[in-house]
């Protein structure tokens, strides 16, 4: 059996601050968008009791732009967890508008316990709700 992520789609609603010069969203309106994606997704699919322990800290986000956004789009991002490794997890989200492909965002994050503010691995009963079985082909 392989594990595959479950993806989790987060709806966007583009905002008049999101608008740069250049009448499109600005380029640091996805890097919120993406952040609010991730903790979504974290809160969505954890269970309550690891949600109320753990918190995300972002270490690197490597955001590929493809086309631009605009004022009333309807954006809807999908969020994957890659994998987990340690306390790091390991993001890939993409950034639609219908079926045109935005942004392609590859981040990682690293998991602290809610009390002390340090690094904190995830129990495998706690990641296994991001992923499914599926029969290798």
């Amino acid at each position: 059996m392989q594990s595959a992520p479950l993806p989790y789609r987060f709806r966007i609603d583009v905002a008049r601050e999101d608008i740069d010069f250049m009448g499109h969203v600005n380029n640091a309106s996805y890097l919120k968008w993406v952040q609010e994606a991730v903790i979504s997704h974290w809160r969505g699919l954890a269970p309550p009791e690891a949600v109320a322990k753990h918190l995300w800290v972002a270490l690197k986000h490597e955001i590929t732009y493809r086309r631009p956004a605009f004022l009333d789009d309807d954006v809807v991002a999908t969020v994957l967890l890659e994998k987990v490794q340690g306390a790091r997890a390991f993001y890939e989200t993409v950034i639609r508008r219908g079926s045109e492909v935005l942004a392609e965002v590859k981040s990682s994050w690293c998991c602290v316990d809610a009390e002390t503010l340090k690094p904190s691995r995830l129990a495998r009963d706690v990641i296994d709700h991001f992923f499914t079985k599926t029969d290798e082909a």
